[in-house]
């Protein structure tokens, strides 16, 4: 259990209750939220436990065994031995075969080793993402926890009043901008990571 994990079990009551006044009652006309909440698509506390769902653990653990395969196919392909000691046609088609085997292992952006590489390098990527994306919601829940509005929120159970829900808005643009702009960088980050296309054909 790390920080992020400690903080939202913390303020699950405010996220509740944050989560409860814009279902019923909905955010100020031209609040900042709505861009928001139309960014995101979900609700704050809905938003939060997605974050939190995130292991980057999980795909570190993955990194090591991924470059050690791309090592493999570099390995096995510099031992494929050449047809030096026969000639013919059987050794034209085996020397042909090799060549083939060697360039889907080891040569060329598509060959295995760089596909693997490159996925190492993603998850590698992934994992920093996925790092910084917790602690930047840490650090936010940790703000809204202490703050004005949070007390606005949680003083009162009923139903909500104008202060509540100009307060219950600006909690939920707060946590809705830090998620929406980390899950903006991961989008470029994916995009980054896609092959070029080859053109099409007019």
């Amino acid at each position: 259990m790390d920080r992020l994990d400690r903080l939202l079990t913390a303020a699950e009551p405010l996220l509740s209750r944050v989560d409860q006044v814009l279902t019923a009652v909905g955010a100020p006309e031209r609040h900042e939220v709505w861009p928001e909440l139309r960014r995101v698509r979900l609700l704050p506390g809905d938003a939060a436990r997605a974050v939190a769902a995130l292991h980057p653990a999980a795909i570190a653990e993955t990194v090591p065994e991924l470059r050690a395969q791309a090592r493999a196919c570099v390995d096995t392909a510099d031992t494929l031995p050449p047809a030096t000691s026969w000639t013919g046609d059987a050794a034209e088609a085996y020397e042909a075969a090799r060549r083939r085997a060697a360039e889907q292992l080891n040569v060329g952006p598509d060959s295995l080793s760089r596909r693997m590489s490159a996925t190492a390098d993603l998850a590698d990527a992934l994992t920093d993402w996925m790092t910084r994306t917790r602690g930047e919601l840490a650090g936010a829940l940790a703000g809204v926890l202490t703050s004005a509005e949070a007390l606005t929120l949680v003083a009162d159970g009923g139903f909500p009043g104008s202060d509540e829900v100009h307060a219950a808005a600006d909690v939920a643009t707060l946590l809705l901008r830090t998620i929406g702009d980390s899950y903006d960088r991961a989008e470029d980050l994916l995009d980054d990571a896609l092959p070029l296309k080859s053109p099409q054909p007019a």
